[in-house]
């Protein structure tokens, strides 16, 4: 078989005064940082939909790139040459991993039947490409917001019949999941949404969703599936009020469903600002509920109030989500480059320049992360915040007591307690600092 990347070479690490295009300047697969490689902390994953399929279209105008791959769209062949051409990406790149949806791998037929003898076919290929590499599935997921049978949800659908279409689907994506040695699976609720409460019955829709899920987790663990479930939060686009519209409010769900014990958060960057909410916030939010998993690796435009799926360049946004990760103890799942290129950067070339700098700056945001815990002064900052919590009165608070008790130790202070500052300023300049040192 010729190569697909025929004038891209394997992208090697040259470091930060490297002014080649095509290579990396500061991701060293190999380099430790506390204690781990830095391939371990980065594992690294490309997402099937965006780079092997997605071309450009957007709701103005269609295709500008060619994902053809040499072959025709629309059949099997071209559904191989898309594997040719993921497996010769990834392993030019370095990327050990690789997410998929279910019609991200072949073209959907008219009859489930006939998508799901696709689906063997192509991943009984998946696995001979397999073969012989380190490269592996991070987690599988089913597309159930695409075809008009779910205009109106999948969990959340109003239709029986749709229900069990949407079930059928994830029964599939999980044996293909389990057969590809995932790690994970994801729920991304895209249509669990609603747009109106006058045609919605909120309650009963989300108890749907939650049996969907529940049904999931039971079929999922019968087949051998020992990874985490993934909840990816989202607050709207495509319906107006989405059900996962962030991680407190997922967490909440799967709390008061009983599902929190098999699921964790998979925080997408760019879904985190379309909630108001920092990448950061999102990731501290997981964290201390036990439950960051993976992450969709990405950022939104701030000046655009829709998911644009740009790759990460900010790396003060990496930064602060890798000390996220590490303070954490790193994560279940991995990074997804849930990322397309521009429409205008429409070449192979632009492909392999945008996961350099994708990878480039998650490896930077990690080298700056475990400066800023190595440096010490925010976390000092932040322990000596809360130190009057150390004190006798604190303690007591800590160990519990009651409003009468803390109103007799106040009535005796004789005088207003004094605010400790939360001095933002003097800790962003210590970012700052750190980041340009």
């Amino acid at each position: 078989m010729s190569e697909i990347f025929a004038n891209i070479p394997t992208i090697k690490y040259e470091g930060k005064d490297s002014t080649n295009p095509l290579a990396f300047k500061y991701y060293d697969p190999e380099r430790v940082i506390m204690g781990k490689k830095m391939k371990e902390h980065l594992p690294f994953a490309m997402a099937w939909w965006h780079n092997l399929c997605a071309a450009g279209t957007d709701m103005f105008g269609r295709d500008t790139a060619d994902k053809s791959f040499g072959a025709e769209k629309g059949t099997m062949e071209h559904a191989k040459a898309k594997v040719d051409a993921g497996f010769e990406f990834m392993q030019k790149l370095g990327i050990e991993y690789f997410c998929f949806h279910d019609v991200d791998l072949v073209p959907e037929a008219d009859d489930i039947n006939e998508t799901n003898r696709r689906l063997d076919e192509i991943t009984d290929y998946i696995l001979e490409k397999m073969q012989g590499t380190n490269i592996k599935c991070l987690w599988g997921t089913a597309n159930m917001f695409s075809n008009p049978r779910f205009m109106s949800g999948a969990g959340s659908t109003c239709s029986a019949d749709v229900f069990c279409f949407a079930a059928a689907q994830v029964k599939k994506a999980l044996e293909l999941t389990v057969k590809l040695g995932g790690r994970g699976y994801v729920f991304w609720g895209g249509r669990e949404g609603y747009e109106t409460l006058l045609n919605t019955d909120m309650k009963f829709e989300q108890e749907n969703i939650a049996r969907l899920m529940k049904m999931a987790v039971t079929y999922g663990r019968s087949i051998g599936f020992e990874g985490d479930f993934y909840i990816e939060p989202k607050p709207k686009e495509p319906m107006k009020h989405q059900y996962d519209f962030d991680a407190a409010t997922a967490i909440g769900f799967l709390k008061a469903h009983g599902l929190d014990k098999d699921f964790k958060m998979n925080i997408e960057a760019n879904h985190a600002t379309l909630a108001g909410h920092t990448f950061q916030h999102e990731l501290r939010v997981s964290a201390i509920n036990g439950m960051l998993g993976s992450i969709d690796a990405n950022q939104g435009d701030m000046l655009l109030g829709w998911d644009t799926d740009e790759f990460p360049s900010d790396v003060y946004s990496a930064t602060l989500c890798m000390y996220e990760v590490l303070k954490a103890g790193g994560l279940t799942g991995g990074l997804n480059f849930d990322s397309k290129n521009r429409r205008p950067s429409n070449t192979f070339e632009d492909m392999f320049y945008a996961f350099i700098l994708g990878m480039d700056t998650f490896a930077l945001g990690l080298i700056k992360a475990a400066e800023l815990i190595e440096d010490g002064r925010i976390d000092n900052f932040v322990k000596e915040k809360y130190s009057s919590f150390d004190s006798e009165i604190g303690k007591t608070i800590l160990a519990g007591t009651t409003l009468e008790e803390l109103a007799d130790y106040a009535a005796k202070l004789g005088t207003v307690a004094s605010p400790i500052s939360g001095r933002q300023e003097y800790l962003e300049s210590v970012l700052n600092s750190v980041m340009f040192r």
